[in-house]
């Protein structure tokens, strides 16, 4: 019944929302396709619900075949990302096209992120648990790191600081997103999802107090109020950082 509910809301709020964001949308997708004359959308395989492989729709905000490079996390100043897409990202605007993914059942609007299935391979046992939920367009990591490129900005190898620095708390906190998902903290997490645009730290404030609620690990709620430098962490489920010969870097 509560699947059943979700996916009801899922479907009505995606497409009342693609309605309501396509007077921008529509005219940021014509500034995209102007600047090189190709398609305004990147479709991006990722893994989905219990490792079925899906398309997701993305408004492009790099180059023309950017994953050709076989790097899959971005910072912020990564030469691939076009003049329009630095917008695109500031104010999130790929991730307001994946509401059709969410319409055709793809997707959720509040899940784990979904990931590429290089990343997928990488998983331990522990973290293969965040298959076990539709992915979705916002969690609690989304909000916690909605600089992801920022953190990864002047990083000599981004895919190896993501794994060190991002994953383990991305996973801990998707891990924790299933087993206390309700509908009232999809609500809350949508609602911070657009406070953060505005001011992150008034975000992370009130995501704080609603951590604590769900009885979540002190380590991870002083992670999540970001007042210090990330440090290198193991993946839930491993007993060290991930290291470059893990990804065969060297």
């Amino acid at each position: 019944c509560r699947k059943m509910v979700k996916r009801l809301i899922d479907f009505f709020s995606s497409a009342l929302g693609l309605i309501v964001v396509s007077p921008v949308m529509l005219p940021v997708m014509f500034l995209v396709w102007l600047q090189d004359r190709h398609s305004p959308f990147y479709i991006a395989d990722r893994v989905g619900y219990r490792g079925k492989n899906f398309r997701m729709v993305k408004l492009r905000s790099m180059v023309v075949n950017a994953d050709k490079s076989g790097v899959d996390s971005t910072s912020a100043n990564d030469m691939r990302i076009t003049a329009v897409g630095h917008f695109i990202r500031r104010f999130k605007l790929d991730e307001l096209s994946q509401l059709w993914n969410v319409m055709i059942g793809d997707m959720s609007l509040v899940g784990p992120r979904p990931n590429v299935a290089s990343e997928v391979s990488r998983y331990t046992e522990e973290e293969r648990g965040l298959l076990e939920a539709k992915p979705g367009i916002t969690d609690i990591s989304s909000i916690i790191f909605s600089d992801e490129g920022d953190i990864l900005r002047d990083s000599e190898d981004p895919d190896l600081d993501y794994n060190r620095l991002i994953r383990p708390w991305k996973s801990r906190t998707g891990l924790l997103y299933i087993e206390k998902q309700g509908l009232a903290l999809d609500l809350a997490l949508i609602a911070l999802t657009v406070i953060a645009i505005v001011s992150k730290r008034r975000a992370l404030a009130i995501l704080s107090i609603i951590l604590q609620r769900l009885d979540a690990p002190d380590e991870l709620i002083a992670v999540a109020a970001r007042e210090h430098d990330l440090t290198p962490h193991a993946p839930p489920g491993a007993d060290r950082p991930v290291v470059a010969a893990d990804l065969g870097h060297g």
